[in-house]
């Protein structure tokens, strides 16, 4: 049990390291430095906030307001799409640190998955704030479906990821579709509505995709009784739990055909 509590300290201490390394590579020191991991997912769903209020107006459906709305969808939306662009090729990447024992093909990823899911929570809790003594967003009515919702989120993109990081260095042409299948996935994220306000044929296929049923959780945890929620919370881990599994099989199978440079 002693030898088993200090691998953990030890692995945790590696991906903190891989972290800092990771961000000074990206931010450096100037600036904004470290808090540009913040910025980049604020400035997106800002963004994206007026330009929706100005096409579409200042409320959605039920007193839920446009602002509120778009910050509650692009800051997730930007934690998936920006860790499917982190993930492809982490390994080779990172290749000369595999001279240390103490690092394994996983913590690249774990650390990179933890500077995303920072920063994209630093950026909602700052939007949040804003909007809220804005009087444009309710307190969260039902905090813990908002963190469960959440929580199912990063989980979902955490799965993937592990699939991604070695699926793209067997196959480089993965760099070259992702963008694309990113893009196509957005009807499918329940970024742009709740499945309540969609036709019931459509919200009883969309009720298939993890990322509306976090997102259905995520969003009443906030807005509360002023949506209705529509999804299944069985769904993500069904789908999370046998991707992570192939993904570690992956990642165990990809260590041999590294080359440590």
């Amino acid at each position: 049990m002693a030898s088993f509590r200090a691998g953990w300290i030890v692995q945790a201490r590696v991906i903190k390291a891989l972290m800092i390394r990771e961000l000074l590579t990206r931010f450096g020191r100037e600036n904004f430095g470290f808090l540009w991991m913040m910025v980049e997912p604020l400035m997106f769903a800002g963004l994206v906030g007026i330009l929706w209020t100005f096409m579409r107006g200042p409320m959605e459906h039920n007193g839920v307001t446009t602002a509120a709305f778009a910050a509650s969808g692009y800051i997730p939306l930007t934690l998936f799409r920006h860790m499917v662009g982190r993930s492809q090729l982490a390994f080779s990447a990172n290749g000369g640190l595999m001279y240390h024992r103490q690092i394994k093909l996983l913590d690249f990823v774990i650390a990179r998955f933890f500077i995303e899911v920072i920063g994209s929570m630093m950026a909602f809790l700052f939007i949040s704030g804003v909007l809220i003594v804005a009087g444009l967003m309710p307190v969260p009515a039902y905090p813990d479906y908002l963190l469960a919702g959440w929580g199912i989120y990063c989980m979902f993109v955490l799965a993937i990821s592990l699939v991604l990081a070695p699926v793209s260095e067997y196959a480089e042409w993965i760099e070259k579709i992702l963008p694309v299948t990113t893009y196509i996935m957005l009807p499918f994220s329940g970024s742009f509505s709740m499945n309540a306000w969609l036709t019931p044929g459509a919200a009883k296929y969309l009720i298939y995709s993890p990322f509306v049923d976090a997102m259905e959780m995520f969003r009443y945890g906030i807005f509360g009784d002023m949506v209705t929620p529509i999804y299944n919370p069985y769904i993500p881990f069904y789908v999370s739990l046998p991707l992570m599994a192939v993904g570690l099989l992956l990642c165990r199978k990809i260590r041999g055909r590294l080359v440590v440079e």
